[in-house]
């Protein structure tokens, strides 16, 4: 506890008759994922998102300035903070202290009008008793300025009462604790996840200090967090991340504006990309999902547009700009806070209150039309880039249409070379889109036709890092993926049409496969990214490597699992036999089958968000016009290029 706060400057006094009572502490152990989302890699970050979000809810308190999030050996999480310490008196209800509740009583906490929070974006007291259920154990210590508070609990109970420790006059809280590894899948924590989450929080929360640390390793990664500049600064670093990017304006547009205890702040800027990024918050809470803040930005962004668009002679006659014309090429950011957050769900991924709605509308509207007029020329700018939008919007349209026409005229609305599965449930049926006619052949006869479709492509496909809709529709590399899943793309994409439930990659394990991967990818995750976001993307992972000796042999799929089976099969003395697959169509029909296609044996790694993105920012940076972020990325990658895969 090496950091003091002066609490003075704290309007409301927080002590133990603000920590109220809901109700008892339920299952938790028992029901996980209806408290942290699942059990698996997510729900193990969400723990220490919680104990995070409670030092950020004494932030926005104005009583804590500095957070520090260790990752010790053997995953343990130690998060510590100079707020104003968690009360230690006794809660008038239970008659225990109200650290003990907080960590041991479901829905406890100063976040329900008891004058601890104005606002917060914890889960409303659960957090807490939660992260302490799922734990192996926990440890809370509490400085209040005057001494210093120990307690241990183990699987959500306490191993003794809180202790009172030595005189201090320090204040703040620290919470140290380890995952149950009987209830989650991993409790392994990956670095990078939880540095892109504290980083987040350092930029909507201007001037905090956040420091991350990983003790695991024989060096210590960590890192700094520290931003002055708030949600402009986090623009700044989005756009920076999209190298091959250029910027339309050098001024990040910035507007906040408050209204009865609630406030809204909006920072934005565009590129010549054809890409939109929208992030948005609500109490420091990442609403993936969007929400009535990101309606009310949205509404009055389209508004404004026209009007302009109208005024400057940009738009003719009834011509109108949509929503999605006037976001082409934005990056933004929407941090709303307010006293009374209501979210969908309990991971909080959307935001429902309709009252935060007009505030956003009402300072996005005022705010942006005013600096339209007093920037003319940078308005002009983005305005006539919404037009080319709308233009593309319209030759897409077309474009989608011609192709409809000609399906119906072939009457087949398939793709000549997909050879389809019996099946129609979505729910068991998938398509495996291989490269090449020599792959394709060996994985239609390999497959399950009841219930596995092969689309084999062939050629490289379109550089989607220029293009728009209505060129991907005219693609004769794309458009028989787009036939085949029937879900359409962009703005016309509805899922529910979509045919198969797994889409499956199935490349060579070499350069030109890599390729294929990411060019795809990048594809799915600018046209069709609800594919992604519902977990319908999936990566085959066919074997590199077939060792043999005799009758025996072993598929590998990697340098680790080739070298055990040539130990294994070499003990006895004797050589054997390593086949090294370049292609997929070096295997039969049956050996593609038993590694790759089986359900039964075979491997896949299912796409994330994630991934996407980071296979969009390589291939911006690789096939972008811009050459030096390309030299850039070569220099520093070309000592794995024998092994370079995206």
């Amino acid at each position: 506890m090496d950091h003091t706060n002066d609490t003075n400057k704290v309007e409301n006094q927080y002590d133990a008759s603000q920590i109220q009572v809901l109700e008892g502490l339920d299952a938790v152990r028992k029901r996980p994922g209806m408290y942290i989302g699942s059990t698996g890699i997510n729900g193990l970050h969400h723990l220490v998102y919680e104990i995070v979000d409670n030092s950020i809810d004494e932030i926005l308190a104005g009583g804590c300035t500095e957070i520090t999030v260790e990752i010790l050996p053997d995953n343990i999480i130690r998060v510590t903070d100079n707020g104003r310490g968690i009360p230690v008196g006794i809660q008038p209800k239970l008659g225990i202290p109200a650290v003990t509740v907080v960590f041991t009583v479901l829905h406890a906490g100063g976040k329900f009008g008891g004058g601890g929070y104005k606002v917060s974006g914890g889960l409303h007291g659960v957090g807490a008793s939660v992260v302490n259920a799922l734990s192996d154990w926990l440890e809370v210590e509490v400085c209040d300025g005057k001494n210093r508070y120990y307690q241990r609990f183990e699987h959500g109970k306490e191993t003794a009462p809180l202790a009172q420790m030595e005189a201090t006059e320090k204040h703040g809280t620290q919470v140290v604790f380890k995952a149950d590894g009987t209830i989650f899948e991993t409790t392994e924590y990956e670095y990078e996840t939880l540095l892109g989450r504290l980083r987040e929080q350092a930029f909507l929360n201007a001037g905090v200090h956040i420091d991350i640390a990983d003790r695991r390793g024989e060096e210590t990664l960590q890192e700094h967090l520290h931003y002055e500049g708030g949600i402009s600064s986090f623009v700044e670093y989005l756009q920076g991340q999209k190298k091959a990017q250029e910027v339309l304006h050098e001024e990040i547009i910035h507007f906040f504006g408050e209204d009865n205890g609630s406030t809204a702040e909006v920072a934005l800027q565009y590129n010549d990309s054809f890409n939109t990024r929208l992030l948005s918050f609500a109490n420091n809470i990442h609403t993936i999902d969007g929400g009535t803040h990101e309606n009310g930005f949205k509404n009055a962004l389209t508004k404004v547009f026209n009007e302009y668009g109208k005024k400057a002679n940009i738009l003719k006659g009834d011509d109108k700009f949509k929503t999605e014309d006037v976001m082409e090429g934005m990056t933004a950011v929407i941090s709303v806070k307010m006293p009374d957050a209501q979210f969908e769900g309990q991971t909080k991924n959307k935001l429902g209150n309709t009252e935060i709605r007009k505030l956003v509308n009402d300072v996005t509207y005022e705010k942006l039309s005013t600096f339209f007029e007093e920037n003319p020329a940078v308005a002009k700018t983005i305005v006539e880039k919404s037009l080319l939008a709308a233009q593309a919007r319209e030759a897409a349209k077309a474009a989608r249409d011609r192709a409809r026409r000609k399906s119906a005229l072939e009457s087949a609305a398939l793709p000549g070379k997909l050879a389809d599965c019996s099946e129609r449930d979505v729910e068991l049926t998938e398509i495996y889109i291989v490269e090449g006619d020599s792959a394709g052949g060996s994985a239609k006869g390999g497959r399950d036709s009841r219930y596995q479709a092969i689309l084999p492509l062939w050629g490289k496909m379109l550089n989607v890092e220029r293009a728009r809709a209505d060129k991907v529709y005219g693609n004769d590399k794309l458009t028989p993926v787009i036939l085949a899943l029937g879900c359409g793309i962009g703005a016309d994409m509805d899922l529910s049409k979509l045919r198969y439930g797994k889409v499956i990659i199935m490349a060579d394990a070499d350069v030109d496969g890599s390729h294929i991967r990411t060019l795809l990818l990048t594809f799915f995750f600018r046209f069709m990214r609800p594919l992604i976001e519902e977990g319908h993307i999936f990566l085959a992972q066919p074997p590199l490597f077939k060792v043999s000796k005799g009758k025996k042999f072993r598929y590998a799929f990697s340098d680790e699992e080739r070298d055990a089976a040539i130990a294994e099969f070499t003990i006895d003395g004797g050589k054997c036999d390593v086949q090294r697959y370049k292609g997929l169509g070096e295997m039969d029909p049956e050996q593609l089958w038993e590694t790759t296609m089986d359900p039964a044996r075979r491997t896949m790694k299912k796409v994330t968000l994630a991934d996407a993105e980071k296979a969009d920012e390589i291939f911006s940076i690789l096939m972008g016009e811009k050459v030096q972020p390309r030299r850039e990325f070569i220099e520093q990658n070309a000592k794995f290029v024998n092994n370079l895969d995206i």
